[in-house]
């Protein structure tokens, strides 16, 4: 009985093949997504403690007169490729949260990492092709008091009943911020494996500005039902690339997906502190790396997801590595 079984599970791996979707993907729908990630879901209150981000993705604007066309004609890694192709607009407001692990300290421990906040509006430009999808966008912000992070934070302490922390009269100063950042990720054919669907999105990026300069590259595997025809859940950099919009291909999908992002830091203004004043600061480590793990369910008008991300130290003095998690919830336009 085990020879057999041992068979026929290899007979299934042998004789796997490309999956071609049953239905075309449907990209005459916009999508507005919000998404908040917070390190409270495992319990912990420290260093990327919150982000959000609210984000509106036009429909495909091939065929149009759009600015967004218009850009992806000039740029050229933005090919028009097939008869798939599309070109869509992003519009995104979102909050980042820095704070050290002791944050019950009036002065914080200079070892740890400063306070900080970044509030930011991004607008961006994204083509996509059968196999393949680029992404640009320029954020502005402001980092320091004026994005609002100490307000936001101690506001949600008090609903919640936790201490507020004590030492954001330490934090980053005011300072804009301005950041261009382009990811490519690529879509492997999917593959069908023991009556699942699977697939392999690779990606590589860069960033550069006042707020973040690096390059990373990964990739993610999705297994499931009926899987979509996108590029996963929306997050906020830096990590993992994903779509703020989605595109189903059968009118229920579920699937489980897991993935890597490596990347090589040449600055970050939240450990390397302001630019052109005196401000906290901590010895920024060049490699950091993200794995996260996580679970989606999509129909044809809505997407929820949630993700557990681990990310490897970001400084040298810091005393152990982090972990979050991210709640994504899309809706269609149409």
């Amino acid at each position: 009985m085990r020879i057999n079984t041992a068979a026929a599970l290899a007979s299934l791996l042998l004789t796997a093949v490309p999956l071609s979707a049953a239905t075309a993907a449907d990209s005459s729908h916009g999508a507005i997504s919000l998404l908040v990630e917070n390190d409270l879901f495992f319990n912990t209150d420290r260093h990327y403690t919150n982000g959000i981000g609210l984000a509106y993705t036009t429909p495909s604007l091939v065929g149009t007169h759009d600015w967004a066309v218009d850009a992806a004609d000039v740029l050229p890694f933005f090919q028009d490729d097939g008869p798939n192709f599309e070109v869509r607009a992003t519009y995104e407001l979102g909050q980042d949260m820095f704070t050290p692990e002791a944050t019950a300290l009036i002065v914080p421990d200079p070892n740890d990492r400063p306070y900080a906040g970044y509030l930011f509006a991004a607008v961006g430009v994204l083509s996509k092709s059968d196999d393949h999808m680029d992404q640009l966008q320029l954020q502005l912000g402001m980092i320091g008091p004026a994005s609002l992070a100490e307000d936001a934070q101690k506001f949600v302490h008090s609903i919640i009943g936790v201490p507020k922390p004590k030492g954001w009269p330490f934090q980053l100063r005011d300072e804009p911020g301005l950041e261009l950042t382009f990811d490519r990720s690529w879509h492997s054919d999917k593959l069908r494996l023991l009556g699942l669907d699977f697939d392999v999105m690779p990606h590589a990026g860069a960033a550069v500005g006042n707020v973040y300069d690096y390059a990373n590259a990964g990739l993610m595997v999705r297994g499931g039902f009926a899987l979509p025809g996108d590029f996963g859940p929306m997050r906020l950099d830096p990590s993992l690339p994903g779509s703020n919009f989605f595109e189903p291909t059968f009118p229920f999908s579920a699937y489980v997906f897991a993935g890597i992002d490596a990347r090589a830091v040449a600055h970050n203004i939240f450990l390397d502190g302001n630019t052109f004043q005196a401000s906290r600061s901590v010895d920024r480590n060049i490699l950091v790396g993200d794995l996260l793990i996580g679970a989606a369910i999509e129909t044809d008008w809505a997407r929820i997801s949630f993700t557990h991300v681990f990310r490897t130290k970001e400084f040298r003095t810091q005393t152990s590595t982090d972990q979050f998690g991210a709640v994504t919830i899309s809706v269609a336009l149409r």
